[in-house]
């Protein structure tokens, strides 16, 4: 059973408006930077005359940060005074993912510069040496020590981002209510159990991953009320036994990271984990867009593993070849398309 949205805007994505250039995002970059959209906040409206004395640049810099910036929809000028404009105001309801996003995007655009040829060439080559890859540096998360801890909070904070608003529109397509136990494999900081326990008082959640990320999401919730209902099971979620015995198994925006041969053998683990009637829930980007235009500052972080994405009939085709039933396939439009697949294992 497939069901295809239509388009349906999240109020979140409203960043992506700001940020749809690398200048753009540049600019918006600076003028956070020196404090220009703090500034605003705080004040409401400056004098154009006044703003170069107080964030410390010279005239010409400043009408050509402003001027980039009022092409960008942030800023206007009314009356010689400077605003941020509504519709910015409203999205620094979102500021952690607008930020996030130019951080992410930024060095995106470095690998993209420097080695696209690669990329299309030589992939492999690509991916050893790329700054998008060190980020996230899997392979040091196995020893708990500050150094490492250090390393996995970087690319945690961006992955904790943009799960944070990922898990509300999971929730709006999946309903979560009549679930008692779930298993997030590849959970990472416990961010999107942690939203689905906030919303669903009665639902117990563990989290299995690589033992640095399960210390750092520990760190994470640990001040949450919900922190109770969330644990950690440090562990090699290929090799390492996995706790069972589970209502719902999630896989969110983990399976990409593998080959098929390697993520079908996940989802095999994970349907294990399972009770007989129990739930998997697979959350994910899909295939990249056919449509070039529609590729933005934001997408680029995405576009660099054009690889990894798949269709969601991969894993139809493996939730069939494991006997489960029920086998529903939701496509969302986000920034990017995601799939929601979701199937019953018999009993």
């Amino acid at each position: 059973m497939e069901s295809s949205d239509p388009g349906r805007e999240f109020e979140y994505l409203c960043v992506d408006t700001f940020i749809r250039t690398f200048v753009d995002a540049r600019a918006l970059a600076t003028a956070f930077e020196i404090g220009l959209i703090d500034f605003l906040v705080r004040s409401g409206t400056a004098p154009y005359a006044s703003l170069e004395r107080e964030l410390g640049t010279d005239a010409a810099g400043l009408r050509l940060l402003f001027n980039l910036l009022v092409s960008n929809g942030v800023v206007s000028e009314q009356a010689g005074s400077v605003v941020l404009t509504d519709p910015f105001v409203r999205a620094l309801a979102y500021r952690d993912l607008m930020r996030t996003k130019i951080e992410l995007g930024s060095l995106a655009a470095l690998d993209f510069i420097d080695s696209f040829q690669d990329l299309i060439c030589n992939p492999a080559h690509f991916f050893r040496e790329s700054r998008s890859t060190r980020l996230y540096a899997y392979g040091r998360c196995l020893v708990d020590t500050e150094e490492n801890r250090m390393q996995a909070k970087r690319w945690m904070k961006v992955t904790t981002s943009l799960t944070r608003y990922e898990a509300e529109v999971c929730m709006k397509f999946h309903d979560f209510s009549h679930y008692g136990c779930m298993l997030d494999i590849g959970g990472n900081s416990g961010e999107f159990a942690l939203r689905l326990c906030r919303r669903h008082h009665s639902l117990v959640a563990t989290i299995f991953d690589l033992p640095v990320v399960c210390a750092v999401g520990r760190e994470h919730i640990n001040n949450a009320p919900e922190k109770e209902r969330i644990s950690f099971v440090p562990g090699d979620a290929l090799r390492d036994p996995l706790p069972s015995d589970f209502d719902l198994v999630i896989f969110k925006s983990m399976l990409h990271d593998w080959p098929d041969s390697l993520a079908r053998r996940l989802i095999e683990r994970g349907c294990v984990a399972l009770k007989p009637g129990g739930t998997i829930l697979i959350f994910e980007r899909s295939s990249f867009p056919a449509d070039c235009q529609s590729v933005t500052f934001s997408i680029l972080p995405f576009l660099l593993f054009f690889r990894s994405f798949r269709s969601p009939t991969f894993y139809e085709e493996c939730l069939k070849s494991l006997g489960f039933q029920e086998i529903g396939i939701q496509k969302i439009a986000l920034e990017m398309p995601f799939s929601l697949v979701c199937a019953r294992k018999p009993g």
